[in-house]
């Protein structure tokens, strides 16, 4: 499995990003959040305009430069390390008889954390924790399936 992106459309506001496995996050969920499709890696190609330039800080002379092309690889999918984009957030099943399974995940998120709990309120699978970046905690109801 992997960590993909998933947006959300939030009807009067930004598009909101959430970042964690599909199968994770649709486990918390009512519906399900499909992955975005990013397109592939791409070779850009950009021209450099000439000019007049310094060698070096402190040069009192120019030396002429011409113009050229550079191509570079353009990969939506890269990643610096295993650095993650976002806030944090983490949803923790709230068992409701003994012997229910107490499932804990993090994910990340862009967007406002009030539409992000806005979601998750309105698709919840059962009863939840939601814990912000910032450390609260918030107890989301289970919402009937549709």
């Amino acid at each position: 499995m992997a960590i993909v992106s998933h947006t959300v459309e939030i009807p009067a506001g930004q598009p909101m990003v959430i970042y964690g496995e599909t199968a994770n996050i649709n486990y918390f969920l009512n519906g399900s959040l499909e992955p975005d499709t990013l397109a592939g890696p791409t070779n850009v190609q950009v021209s450099v305009s000439g000019g007049s330039r310094r060698q070096y800080p402190g040069d009192s002379t120019t030396i002429s430069v011409g113009g050229s092309s550079r191509e570079f690889l353009k990969d939506p999918t890269r990643s610096s390390g295993t650095a993650l984009p976002g806030k944090n957030f983490v949803l923790k099943q709230i068992p409701q008889e003994p012997g229910d399974p107490e499932e804990l995940r993090q994910f990340t998120f862009k967007g406002r954390f009030v539409d992000l709990h806005a979601f998750i309120s309105a698709e919840a699978a059962f009863p939840l924790y939601l814990y912000s970046n910032r450390g609260a905690r918030y107890t989301i109801a289970a919402t009937a399936a549709p």
